[in-house]
């Protein structure tokens, strides 16, 4: 099976050489690489260079900084990298960043989990992050749960959900939307991928307006955003964060902001939480 990794990269010329180099010394080999430089300031077009030069699996394109919301920025740069391939000559589509290191044996490990399973839609390792030293498990709380930074889908599955949504919340959206469609999202927990740098430290939006801003562009409704940032209030243990959360969320539905998902999917994902919400807390 032939990869096609697309990563977007902005302003990451002290981690990207890292992550190119980790996967030209993948054991697996049958893969394309497109770095989607999205306006970089720095040395990150020079970095890129060293590789297309040298090395034919690699191309670049060059895009103008995009203007869009975290979630939607990232998603936009792959799409545009994306659509310079031929996805007819791949059969796994990758979205990887641009601060992680892969083991050698990562892409051959997830070719083959592919190859041995034709129900596997999305599948991926867990995240490790650098602390006092050592590589520790990042901690997030779902380890069925495939993470932004390494996403790769077999291509029938990415063309059956529509691809990759710009919008906040997209790689919980897409875990949804292909479930429902019969496909498995799988972690391999023993494929460990290393986080060079910690996620969300280039934005500055505040924490109530993001969360506020996710649930509603994941399509949530009233209760369950209510319910949801109910949760995340009791995390921080701050009643007046579960207001800010609302009154976001609020803005958002007042505003009408367009939601890059359709009715159908809306449902799909509501269904899904109240699911969820039932078997966690109700027990049902």
């Amino acid at each position: 099976m032939r990869f096609l990794i697309v990563i977007p990269a902005h302003n990451e010329e002290d981690h990207l050489s890292f992550t190119l180099d980790s996967l030209q010394q993948q054991r697996y080999k049958d893969f394309k690489v497109v770095i989607s430089n999205d306006g970089s300031t720095d040395q990150t077009a020079e970095v890129i260079k060293k590789y297309t030069d040298s090395d034919p699996r690699f191309e670049t394109i060059n895009l103008q900084k995009s203007q869009h919301q975290p979630g939607s920025k990232v998603v936009n740069a792959f799409k545009k990298g994306l659509d310079t391939q031929n996805m007819g000559a791949f059969d796994i589509i990758c979205k990887f960043d641009a601060d992680i290191i892969l083991s050698e044996d990562y892409l051959e490990t997830i070719e083959k989990a592919f190859r041995n399973n034709p129900d596997y839609g999305l599948v991926g390792g867990l995240l490790y992050v650098e602390k006092d030293g050592d590589w520790v498990y990042e901690g997030n709380s779902n380890k069925h749960h495939v993470r932004g930074p390494m996403k790769a889908y077999r291509k029938e599955c990415f063309l059956e959900m529509g691809g990759l949504r710009e919008t906040l919340g997209w790689d919980n959206i897409d875990s949804i939307l292909l479930e429902n469609l019969g496909w498995k999202e799988v972690v391999l927990a023993d494929l460990k991928v290393k986080l060079i740098k910690v996620k969300g430290a280039d934005y500055t939006v505040r924490e109530s307006d993001y969360y506020g801003r996710y649930f509603y562009f994941l399509g949530l409704n009233r209760f369950l955003a209510y319910i949801a940032s109910s949760k995340e209030a009791m995390k921080s243990k701050s009643v007046s964060f579960f207001f800010k959360i609302i009154k976001t969320y609020e803005a958002c539905r007042s505003k009408k902001l367009e939601l890059k998902i359709s009715k159908d999917e809306q449902k799909v994902i509501n269904a899904q939480r109240w699911k969820a919400l039932k078997k966690k807390w109700l027990r049902i």
